[in-house]
């Protein structure tokens, strides 16, 4: 229910099975179904979306959806039957929920179908208006409205010419709109993916809200707040304390700022931050020559993880305050122009990675970015090592508030090994294969994948970098527990998936398994099913569930799907629970073959202790999750024609098998005998001719 953004096949693949499930599944329940717009649908979750979850669906992605993607991507011909694209979305939630593929995190069926309802009324205003058509859609309805066939390619090169010369009427303003879409980044488009996050384990409210009280800027930026108070302080006519308040407010924040022979609160540097941030936090505001405490605070100032996070989120807007230039004679570093998003790179970066990451390897990644960012390919390496050590320099002093905030560590330490394997010459050429080890947020970071660069520097680079970090320790930096909350809070704003280990304990059975399977690493799935196991009591009992949810998918004929539970069933299991729980299955009449396959994948059972009967249901079990991974009927005949010849005893001999899906089989027999029938056509030496559709029985452009 996820696939990468360049595993296009895959996704294909899926895309195709899933709409002929759809269909099949709406004709049962009688329900009209549009298979073009469902395969629109999973094309905006896949390809225009952060996360790509095909089975989550909140009113965010429902508005976006059939408000702008549909507009933009499906062209309706003059004449032509309109598409129901509410109809349609509202069929596919049901049926995402009616065979257990919805993500168990996403909103219940009700409110989804509620948010379909809400953009219903505005969906025909959306599709009419042109100023949300795609380019491509934009010209080819004009065309059509001007008596062009546009399925003729001459007649449509033809058209285009005259428009070229201005021979052809069309609303002008509407194309400037797409095109100010287009030029300005406002549209859906390709590209948008970031990579899932590992789970992350996080302690109670109650243990973060004490270390937020421990933190020195809560600490000080509730005092700034309490100094301030309800009747306020004066400023000057600049915004700024006046330099005998100043001098008061460092002695009772213990900023550090030396204030000896200063003539102006501007040139205290740390006490300006904190006013800047308390700002920024809307702790205080000032107002009528006078800085006051925010009355509207005064619950946040209680609660020091309210206070903390608040802090948190507002560094984000203090790049002036922490690392602007504070006189004329001075300039930014190349961090300042990037300030937030590299702020926010870095932070993903080391949000849920295994180890403490390497100043060392840290620092020179960001290097990476600058240089994709700033083209410092000419120059003196003079000017750019300048440049570089500005740069540092400022990222050090956000890391140092970072730090006093309470949301990254540091320690000295030895490297972990993990990044004296990842090499950063690789990473600069090899496109998108990443060296082992080396975290997908990390080469998000750098933005500079498939990017040419110099390879003898490259190496050189690395090779002082490895010396580097194994000459002794190393500054080496983590995000704390409050750091990871205040993180992944931002990234779930943000639209990404961000597991969290405890979160699926009310998740049904199936649906638990299915996200353990795609995204949880072996160690947080085994704490995540434990919790779950725990949550409902009786072991035995809960244990049922989960090999009834994997029965209840085998028998939606999902069977990979299916597998794949089983298979992080087995795995999450404590002590060799999980191999006995594929025995005691190796004997279920419906499980068997899944158990079979498992068992002998972990080369816990060999083909010598297997019965014939077995063999069989093992060889049936492969060639339907070979039809079934090639999606669709099309690319299921592809696939079997691509096992050559050798595959009809094979298909003959699980057809003649017990296995227990005896659709599954029969369709495997219609297919294999459709694709022998072909061959033997091909033979022949006669060519048949077929007539395309789209999926569903309907025919639409995009």
């Amino acid at each position: 229910m996820r696939y990468e953004a360049g595993a296009e096949e895959e996704f294909e693949a899926a895309c195709g099975l899933l709409i002929d499930r759809l269909v099949r599944w709406a004709g049962e329940q009688g329900l009209p179904v549009d298979g073009f717009l469902v395969e629109a649908a999973l094309d905006y979750r896949h390809r225009a979306t952060v996360d790509g979850r095909l089975g989550l669906w909140e009113p965010r992605h429902v508005e976006e959806l059939l408000l702008s993607w549909l507009p933009q991507q499906v062209t309706e011909l003059p004449g032509e039957e309109r598409g129901d694209g509410p109809g349609t979305l509202r069929v596919l939630l049901r049926f995402l929920h009616a065979v257990r593929l919805a993500d168990p995190r996403g909103p219940a069926l009700d409110d989804s179908l509620g948010a379909v309802d809400a953009a219903a009324e505005r969906y025909p205003a959306a599709m009419a208006d042109r100023t949300r058509w795609g380019l491509a859609k934009f010209w080819a309805v004009t065309a059509a409205e001007q008596g062009v066939d546009v399925m003729d390619g001459a007649a449509l090169q033809r058209f285009a010419e005259r428009a070229q010369r201005g021979d052809v009427a069309y609303d002008q303003r509407a194309l400037d709109a797409i095109m100010d879409r287009r030029l300005n980044g406002g549209g859906l488009a390709d590209g948008a993916r970031a990579e899932p996050q590992l789970p992350v384990v996080l302690p109670s409210d109650g243990e973060l809200r004490r270390r937020a009280e421990a933190s020195t800027i809560v600490a000080q930026l509730r005092g700034l707040a309490e100094w301030v108070g309800r009747e306020g302080r004066v400023v000057t006519a600049a915004g700024r304390l006046r330099m005998a308040d100043a001098r008061e407010l460092v002695d009772v924040l213990d900023t550090g700022d030396r204030t000896e022979g200063v003539r102006s609160s501007n040139d205290l540097p740390r006490l300006g931050l904190l006013v800047e941030w308390a700002k920024k936090a809307r702790l205080v505001r000032v107002a009528k020559g006078r800085l006051y405490a925010v009355a509207k605070a005064r619950p946040v100032l209680a609660d020091p993880l309210q206070l903390w996070s608040r802090a948190f989120d507002a560094l984000f807007e203090l790049r002036q305050a922490l690392i602007g230039a504070r006189s004329g004679w001075h300039v930014e570093s190349m961090l300042f122009d990037i300030y937030d998003e590299m702020l926010e790179d870095v932070l993903n970066t080391l949000y849920s990675l295994p180890y403490p990451m390497p100043w060392p390897r840290l620092r020179d990644s960001v290097h990476l970015g600058y240089r994709a960012r700033f083209q410092l390919d000419a120059g003196p390496d003079l000017q750019h090592r300048m440049w570089f050590e500005h740069a540092d320099r400022d990222l050090r002093s956000v890391l140092d508030v970072l730090v006093d905030l309470g949301a990254v560590e540091r320690e000295q330490g030895m490297a972990d090994p993990v990044f004296l394997e990842a090499d950063l010459s690789d990473l600069e050429d090899s496109g998108p294969e990443l060296p082992a080890g080396m975290p997908q947020e990390l080469a998000e970071l750098l933005g500079v994948m498939g990017t040419a660069a110099d390879p003898a520097a490259a190496r050189e680079r690395d090779r002082r970098l490895r010396e580097e970090l194994t000459a002794g320790p190393v500054e080496l930096i983590r995000v704390t527990e409050l750091g990871t909350r205040a993180v992944r809070q931002r990234l779930l704003a943000a639209g990404r998936d961000a597991p969290l280990v405890g979160e699926l304990v009310q998740a049904s059975a199936a649906g638990l398994l299915g996200v353990l399977a795609e995204d949880y690493d072996p160690d947080t799935a085994r704490a995540e099913l434990a919790g779950w196991i725990s949550a409902r009591g009786e072991r035995d009992a809960a244990l049922r569930q989960l090999t009834d949810a994997v029965r209840t998918m085998a028998g939606a004929a999902f069977r990979t799907r299916a597998q794949a539970m089983l298979d992080a069933t087995a795995a999450a299991l404590p002590d060799g629970e999980g191999e006995r729980l594929l025995r005691v299955l190796r004997g279920d009449a419906v499980l068997a073959p899944l158990a079979l396959s498992a068992l002998a994948h972990r080369e816990l059972l060999s083909p010598e202790d297997m019965t014939d009967a077995e063999h069989l249901l093992v060889l049936a079990e492969s060639l339907l999750q070979l039809v079934e991974l090639a999606g669709g009927p099309g690319g299921a005949e592809e696939a079997l024609r691509a096992q050559g010849s050798e595959v009809r005893d094979a298909v003959a001999a699980a057809l003649d098998s017990a296995h227990p899906d005896r659709a599954g089989l029969e369709e495997l027999r219609n297919l294999a005998a459709r694709v022998w029938r072909m061959s033997a056509v091909r033979r022949g030496g006669v060519r048949g001719r077929g007539r395309a559709t789209g999926r569903g029985g309907r025919k639409r452009r995009r």
